[in-house]
């Protein structure tokens, strides 16, 4: 008799990918699809702009799919927020002095099966959220998803785990023309025509809120149908934008929340003729800029107990108020990492609600980080206000532990509380991408965390799309036509 054929090890299995608990998980997962009589299931991956992108299986490939790994193009590392290539990849190394990265060749999503879900708004449907590595096993270095958990792991030698609320304003449109004439068929595409849902101004009241309601009810129905950690829903300053904020996760699943929350509210929206877009300030008459306020606090391990907490009238304790003065001293540098995108920085202006320098203050929304809390209070948390919506979640979180374990190493002392913010003598933050990337380039904290590599790729990443803009607009103050194709409806 012939010998009988062994079967050979999957990709997960050969490099050993999966946690225990991640190969318990695939079962569960092979059960739900069939449970639910799932036709499809989306793979994807966060990019470097914390953009999702991937490929749709039939739900009969998906079992294997979670072991072998789907593969996509290399090139997708090397684009900007236009989606155009802007590394040499056909040249050797492609740009990046890395074999696997020549060629615009294959690199492998590996699914985390504890991120499926079953998407609410698409027929029978899947989706789950995948690492990335080379066909040779090895991790992708410009994973953002890899090196927010690479911080985490520092977090947790030092004796802490992350704790993290979202606090996300976007806008919310109705979409009036789409712009799918061949004509409008740019590179970026020109950005589409809209009319508001709400005139804005009137902050917080019902009667706004009810004229937003049954746009806002579709997009809460379907974020609470995925499981997200919603909490409210509430009516901003500005015309057609609202709020959402979530109760807080630790570790990566605040990242991961961030990613599936941008992406869903945008689906949803879309299939209901609105558009919802995350890009700081649109250049609509009478816009308002969007931030997105991170609240976080550190866990201790071993206790469990908040290390932020104190019974004192300084309400931080001392290892608070060192990760505060981390955050202060990083905050040039990190803008880069929480401002990502040229509109951004237009939200840094005096008397806005928005910070322009790096200071703190008890419960103050004009400052750089706020500290909320009374002594004692296991609650007590740093609102990091200078982020915008359109960040990447994985870098925003790894740039936050960086910042805050350099301050504890070193004993930052944040100063005082700013309680006149607009007047207090402090570094200002960048008034431009292109200042945040050269504080990006030099912070040896980040360096150092991230790697010098991935700095020196992100930057470049960065540099171009600044590039373009100043090319095409002269680095105008103003809100131009070149960010609103740029960024409306990618973020």
């Amino acid at each position: 008799m012939p010998p009988r054929s062994r079967k050979l090890a999957s990709f997960v299995e050969r490099h050993s990918l999966w946690s225990d608990a991640q190969a318990q998980a695939v079962a569960q997962v092979e059960r739900a699809i069939k449970k639910e009589k799932l036709e499809v299931v989306r793979f994807s991956f966060a990019d470097q702009h914390g953009v999702l992108r991937g490929k749709t299986l039939l739900a009969s490939e998906a079992a294997s799919a979670m072991q072998a790994g789907v593969t996509m193009t290399t090139t997708l590392l090397a684009k900007d927020t236009s989606h155009h290539t802007v590394y040499p990849v056909f040249m050797r190394g492609g740009g990046f002095a890395m074999a696997e990265m020549q060629g615009g060749g294959d690199f492998v999503m590996v699914a985390d099966p504890g991120t499926f879900r079953i998407l609410p708004w698409a027929n029978k449907t899947g989706w789950i959220l995948c690492d990335i590595y080379f066909g040779n096993g090895k991790a992708v270095p410009f994973s953002t998803r890899a090196r927010c958990r690479d911080a985490l792991t520092m977090l947790g030698k030092a004796g802490f785990d992350l704790l993290t609320g979202l606090e996300v304003e976007f806008h919310l449109f109705k979409l009036e023309n789409p712009r799918l004439t061949p004509e409008d068929a740019t590179w970026p595409p020109a950005a589409p025509e809209v009319s508001l849902l709400t005139q804005g101004y009137q902050y917080l009241t019902e009667s706004r809120f009810d004229l937003l309601d049954p746009a806002v009810e579709i997009l809460r129905s379907g974020i609470e149908q995925l499981g997200l950690p919603l909490r409210s829903v509430e009516i901003e300053l500005g015309p057609s934008q609202c709020e959402f904020t979530f109760r807080p996760q630790f570790g990566l699943d605040t990242a991961d929340t961030m990613v599936l929350f941008r992406a869903a509210v945008k689906q949803i929206a879309r299939r209901h003729g609105l558009l919802a877009s995350f890009m700081c300030r649109p250049a609509f008459a009478n816009a308002m800029s969007s931030g997105w306020h991170l609240h976080q606090s550190l866990v201790e391990i071993k206790t469990g107990r908040n290390a932020f907490a104190f019974d004192h009238p300084d309400v931080l304790s001392t290892v608070g108020k060192y990760y505060l003065g981390g955050l202060l001293a990083h905050a040039r540098a990190a803008a880069a990492l929480t401002t990502p995108t040229i509109n951004g920085y237009k939200r840094y202006r005096p008397n806005s609600l928005a910070p322009d320098r790096a200071i703190w203050a008890r419960d103050n929304r004009g400052v750089m980080v706020r500290v909320l809390g009374q002594p004692g209070d296991p609650a007590t948390r740093l609102e990091n206000r200078l982020g915008e919506p359109a960040a990447n979640p994985y870098l925003y979180l790894a740039s936050q532990i960086y910042s805050g374990l350099d301050g504890i190493a070193r004993r930052l002392d944040p100063g005082p509380s700013a309680d006149a913010p607009y007047e207090a003598a402090a570094a200002l933050l960048p008034k431009n991408l292109g200042e945040a990337l050269t504080a990006l380039r030099t912070d040896e904290i980040f360096r150092a965390g991230f790697g010098a590599a991935f700095i020196d790729y992100y930057t470049h990443i960065k540099a171009a799309e600044l590039e373009r803009f100043q090319k095409e607009t002269g680095d105008q103050a103003a809100v131009t036509p070149w960010e609103q194709k740029e960024y409306l409806d990618l973020f």
